[in-house]
C-alpha cells in the first residue's frame, strides 16, 4: 500500500460523545456520584504516583525513552525503535489512516466503533464485514479488534498471523486493536508485529483502569513507527501520560495479580446477573455482554439511577455493563436492574 503523497487536512474534532455525557445532558438529576459502566475500564485503576518534576518541566526525551523501553519490556518487543507513543489508542486509530493513500480497508464487525470513521475520513473505501464476509474479502488492508470490544469474541494468534501475511502480500496490512489484551496476554500479537508488517493498538485505558490519563502506542515496523509518530506531533503527551507509562507498563507483577482479581469480580458479578434471570453473552473480564428486548428500557433505567452502560448502533437488544467497583455500587446496579425488569 502505497504511503499518502501529501499531508491529509484532519478535520476539526469534536469532544466524543460519551455515555457519561448523554447521561448528564438528560438526567442532570440523576443520582451522584455517577457510575461509569459504560467505558468498560479495570474499575481498580493502576496506583500512578506523579512526582513533581513531571507536573512543572516539560517532558524529556528521556522521560519517551524510558515509556518506550518499559512498554517494550512488557511486550517482549525486541526493537523499542518499532514503539510510537500515543495520547490514547483513539490518536492512533485518527492519524494511521492519513499514513496511506486511499485503498479499500475491511473492518470486522463487531468491533470498535472508531475504526471504520476514521478509515473513510481519510478518504479510502471502508466495507463494514462480519467474519465469514472478513476471510472472502480481498482488501489489503484489514482491522481486526481483539479481543472483541462487546462479546469478547478471540481470534487465535494463528489465525492473525496468516492474516497479517495475506494482507502484506496484497500491499496492505493488518491492524489489530488490542484494547483488552493485558487481560489475555496468550492471545497477542505485539511482540510478532514488526515482522509480520502489521501494526498493534495498546493503551493503558481498559486493563491499567486509566482513560484519562491518555496513554497508549502502536507497535509497528520501524518505519510506519516513525511516520505515525511524527503524524501524532511533538509534545503530544504529557509528563503525568509518561510517568503513568513506565510505572504501569513497568510493573507485570501488578497486572499479574490483577487478571485473577478481575477473573473472580467478572465470575460473581455473572452470578448476580443470572440471579436476575439476566442472560450473558459473553464480554471479558472487564464487561458483560447482556441481551433483552427491553435494552433501551433497562438503558434509560440506569440512567435516571445514575449509571452508564453501553449501548451499540444497530444492536437494540445488546447492553455492556462494566464491572461495579465495589459493593456500594454492585447494589445500586442491581437496584436498578430490578426495577428495569419489573415492568
Amino acid at each position: 500500500m502505497a504511503a499518502s503523497g501529501g499531508a491529509a487536512q484532519t478535520p476539526m474534532a469534536h469532544a466524543p460523545d460519551h455515555e457519561i455525557d448523554r447521561l448528564l445532558a438528560s438526567y442532570p438529576d440523576a443520582p451522584r456520584p455517577l457510575i461509569d459502566l459504560a467505558t468498560g475500564a479495570n474499575p481498580w485503576p493502576y496506583p500512578v504516583e506523579v512526582p513533581e518534576a513531571a507536573r512543572n518541566r516539560p517532558p524529556l526525551g528521556a522521560d519517551t525513552e524510558a515509556a518506550r523501553a518499559a512498554l517494550a519490556a512488557y511486550l517482549a518487543v525486541d526493537d523499542p525503535t518499532c514503539l510510537a507513543l500515543t495520547p490514547g489508542a483513539d490518536a492512533a486509530i485518527a492519524a494511521l489512516p492519513r499514513l496511506f493513500a486511499p485503498t479499500r480497508v475491511a473492518v470486522l464487525t463487531p468491533g470498535y466503533a472508531a475504526h471504520a470513521p476514521a478509515w473513510r475520513a481519510a478518504g479510502h473505501a471502508v466495507a463494514e464485514l462480519s467474519g465469514p464476509e472478513a476471510a472472502e474479502s480481498d482488501a489489503p488492508v484489514l482491522v481486526v479488534t481483539n479481543p472483541g470490544d462487546r462479546d469478547g469474541a478471540v481470534l487465535q494468534p494463528e489465525t492473525l498471523r496468516d492474516l497479517a501475511r495475506v494482507c502484506r502480500a496484497r500491499g496492505g496490512l493488518l491492524v489489530v486493536d488490542e484494547a483488552f489484551a493485558d487481560l489475555a496476554p496468550e492471545i497477542s500479537i505485539s511482540a510478532e508485529a514488526p515482522g509480520l508488517g502489521a501494526v498493534v493498538l495498546r493503551s493503558l485505558s481498559k486493563g491499567f483502569g486509566l482513560p484519562g490519563v491518555r496513554a497508549g502506542a502502536a507497535v509497528a515496523p520501524p518505519e510506519l513507527a516513525a511516520r505515525l509518530a511524527g503524524r501524532i506531533g511533538s509534545w503530544a503527551l504529557s509528563g503525568p501520560a509518561l510517568v503513568a507509562m513506565v510505572q504501569a507498563w513497568g510493573d507485570p507483577t501488578w497486572m499479574g495479580e490483577m487478571r485473577g482479581h478481575l477473573d473472580t469480580a467478572a465470575r460473581e458479578f455473572d452470578e448476580s446477573l443470572r440471579g436476575l434471570g439476566i442472560e450473558v453473552l459473553g464480554g471479558t473480564a472487564l464487561y458483560r455482554l447482556i441481551d433483552t428486548p427491553m435494552a433501551v428500557h433497562v438503558q434509560a433505567t440506569l440512567a435516571r439511577h445514575g449509571i452508564a452502560v453501553r449501548a451499540f448502533a444497530g444492536e437494540p437488544r445488546r447492553l455492556r455493563l462494566g464491572i461495579p467497583a465495589d459493593a456500594v455500587a454492585r447494589e445500586r446496579l442491581l437496584t436498578a436492574l430490578r426495577e428495569a425488569f419489573a415492568v
